[in-house]
């Protein structure tokens, strides 16, 4: 595993955005630069799966060979090895050359990337106590390493001797982005501090490390153990024949809504029962918010050291630091591109509320009714109903569907593989190119369990690299939380979680497809407003008349789902879209808002709650719609890569409505020239290129805002 791979899987494991580096004088107090907690034997190594040659189909791990017991130990050996190829680099007696450095760091350490790429996607889908308690000496591991590489003196001084000759070294193009990068990630980490800064720094990061991993397994915790247990007709009142099959436990002798998304929200939309639905919306809304698991107080805390970590690099706030090189630059750029489609989406929030206060009556309208009555609504204004649309959407051919528009677009083909996966319930794909090519395997796991993280999302179990004419092709995972249905029943999906479906293939197929030869910049690379792009455009498609005639088909009679009914979805595209923009940005704001704040101003927050209350209300933010993430919740930026990049989804929405108008534009969503530039200058460029180069290099200009507004329904005047 090279230190850029090192300095992400550290990052991303920990879940947090920036880790930093220690510092490191020479190569032998490199070797010194962490507590000397990496000793290891050869017998607690014996028979150890992450030791070996994996003669496993595709090199796939091979999960039912792998303990507990065996990551520690494979974590200590790796990370020996790589300080090994560290001090090679560092005590080199020669010149730095781009051969004997550069290169050399995206070579090392190579035996890291098994242990600690599986590591990683284990704890996200199926946990458990132990895998928890390793996570907090393993994590801390990864980050002091990554610390003792990325803050060493004596190896930035020979990364910055490469790359002050750059322009002497006739390198390719690739060459150049790695040498660029690797400069940057040195720089970024703090490596040309002062010794005294860079070890507070590395303080910081640790401290954040623990901080991050106790907040992500708090969320966990407090997740699984909420369970509504309904038992009565009463208490399942308006619940689809479906929903309920999905939800019965057998053991309980109920029926047991927990709160994953898929399930919280189709309870919220379907139940007749007011009570219960307050009783759901609580329990999600208040999770980690009291009691031992409490995730306020590490908010709050997580906030103060990253804006403290940012001042010590000369930067005026966390969101600086992180904005830098994203497409929106500055806190204020992102701020004022919210507040474009927060005035319009607000004020649409609102008539939907009166809308929906009319038809309460005397009643109060709550936050708990919105999503029940914009249900009501839509079957009203637009004669939709979910449990119409439901059987045409079956999972096995939505996903055949996500392939055919792949092969179509691309001329990718997906063939089943016979694979173990790390779940009963994971199915796997040999992806190939028009040539024929292997590109990658797609493994995917769809449905919710206690053992697994909320939410949707992509990830890799082995990443691209082609070095020295060596291919190493990805496995590429794509996971979401469907309500497992009973034995013999069909997986039938919401439309919301169709968009989810090809929305993670769409990062997917960023992974796939790549065609970059190194590690650092292959796959899904660039900044976070731009990396949601690749996945985002693809939803566009899902609902297309002529995609949909490939896989919306009836999971029973096998009919296409009818023209009327496709009308039907497009008119109501719209709906409630005052609520969803306005959650989404309010969440946003509170990110930026989290992580604008100078090391003064943090240190005088003791209260999360009350601090969101104080941003939210004074953007204007009516009571009955919470936040997307309050908080204690909100583990994309607490728990995740994405503080102070929460509204990258929003900014990337710009690219993708722009980028998809260009095939209206040609009027064929199929038109080959597109799907040719999508291809090459989205799909396979990685990070290549600065994102806003790479996307005027897809669509021929710069990207324009109205498409986005008028996608929503919105006045582009407003």
């Amino acid at each position: 595993m090279n230190a850029h791979r090192l300095f992400v899987v550290a990052c991303f494991a920990i879940l947090t955005v920036a880790c930093g580096q220690s510092d490191s004088k020479s190569g032998s107090e490199l070797a010194q630069a962490a507590p000397d907690d990496l000793a290891v034997s050869d017998a607690e190594l014996a028979g150890n799966p992450f030791r070996e040659t994996w003669q496993t189909p595709f090199g796939v791990p091979p999960f039912a060979q792998i303990e507990t017991a065996d990551y520690l130990p494979a974590v200590k050996k790796a990370l020996q090895e790589l300080r090994a190829d560290i001090a090679v680099i560092v005590n080199n007696p020669e010149p730095p050359t781009f051969a004997n450095t550069i290169l050399a760091l995206e070579l090392s350490g190579g035996s890291l990337d098994k242990v600690a790429y599986t590591f990683r996607n284990i704890t996200g889908t199926d946990t458990n106590d132990e895998l928890r308690a390793l996570q907090t000496q393993i994590y801390p591991l990864l980050t002091r390493e990554s610390d003792a590489i990325r803050l060493s003196d004596a190896l930035y001084q020979r990364v910055k001797a490469v790359f002050d000759a750059r322009d002497t070294l006739d390198l390719d193009e690739q060459e150049a982005r790695l040498l660029e990068l690797t400069h940057r990630g040195f720089v970024r980490a703090g490596a040309a501090l002062a010794p005294a800064v860079k070890q507070q720094i590395a303080a910081i990061n640790e401290e954040i490390s623990k901080l991050t991993t106790q907040f992500a397994q708090n969320l966990l915790l407090e997740t699984k153990a909420f369970k509504l247990i309904l038992k009565t007709p009463e208490e399942t009142a308006g619940l689809s024949r479906d929903f309920k099959a999905a939800i019965y436990d057998s053991e309980q002798d109920a029926w047991v809504v927990g709160l994953n998304r898929s399930a919280y929200e189709s309870f919220m939309v379907q139940s007749t029962n007011r009570a219960l639905r307050q009783k759901l919306f609580n329990g999600y809304r208040l999770r980690a918010s009291q009691g031992e698991r409490d995730n306020g107080p590490i908010a709050i805390e997580i906030a103060q050291l990253r804006a403290e970590r940012a001042s010590l690099m000369g930067y005026q706030s966390h969101a600086h630091y992180v904005l830098e090189y994203n497409m929106a630059k500055t806190p204020q750029g992102a701020e004022d591109f919210l507040l474009r489609v927060w005035r319009p989406g607000l004020a649409q929030a609102k008539r939907e509320r009166a809308d929906m206060q009319g038809l309460m009556g005397e009643t109060k309208f709550a936050a708990w009714d919105w999503w029940h009555l914009a249900e009501k609504l839509r079957l009203a204004r637009y004669d939709l109903d979910e449990n119409v649309t439901k059987p045409y959407f079956q999972l096995e051919n939505v996903q055949q569907g996500a392939f055919a528009m792949a092969n179509r677009l691309f001329g990718l083909s997906f063939e089943q593989a016979d694979i173990e996966g790390w779940n009963p319930v994971v199915v796997s794909f040999d992806v190939r190119d028009r040539e024929g090519q292997h590109l990658g395997l797609f493994m995917s796991d769809m449905y919710a369990r206690d053992s697994k993280r909320g939410g949707a999302w992509m990830s890799s179990y082995r990443g691209t690299s082609n070095i020295n004419d060596n291919p190493i092709r990805p496995l590429i995972t794509n996971n979401m939380n469907l309500p497992l249905p009973p034995a013999g029943e069909p997986t039938l999906m919401r439309f919301s979680d169709v968009e989810t479906l090809f929305h993670e293939f769409g990062h997917g197929l960023h992974g796939l497809m790549t065609k970059i030869d190194y590690p650092t910049f292959s796959g899904v690379d660039g900044p976070r407003d731009y990396t949601e792009f690749p996945a985002q455009i693809l939803e566009h498609w899902v609902s297309q008349p002529e995609m949909l005639e490939m896989y919306a088909t009836h999971y029973e009679t096998g009919e296409v789902i009818p023209t009327e009914l496709v009308e039907k979805i497009r008119r109501a595209k719209n709906h409630n879209q005052g609520f969803y923009t306005t959650e989404y940005v309010a969440a946003s704001l509170l990110d930026l808002a989290w992580h604008s704040l100078t090391p003064t101003e943090a240190a005088k927050i003791t209260d999360a709650r009350a601090y969101e209350k104080q941003v939210l209300e004074g953007y204007g933010l009516i009571p009955e719609i919470e936040p997307r993430y309050r908080s204690q919740y909100f583990s994309h930026i607490f728990a995740g890569g994405y503080s102070a990049g929460y509204y990258a989804y929003l900014w990337s929405e710009i690219l993708d409505a722009d980028g998809f108008d260009a095939f209206k534009q040609a009027e064929d969503i199929w038109d080959p020239e597109l799907a040719a530039r999508l291809q090459k200058w989205v799909y396979e460029a990685g990070g290549l290129k600065p994102a806003d180069e790479l996307y005027r290099n897809f669509r021929g200009k710069d990207p324009s805002i109205e498409p986005l507004l008028e996608g929503r329904g919105f006045n582009p005047e407003s």
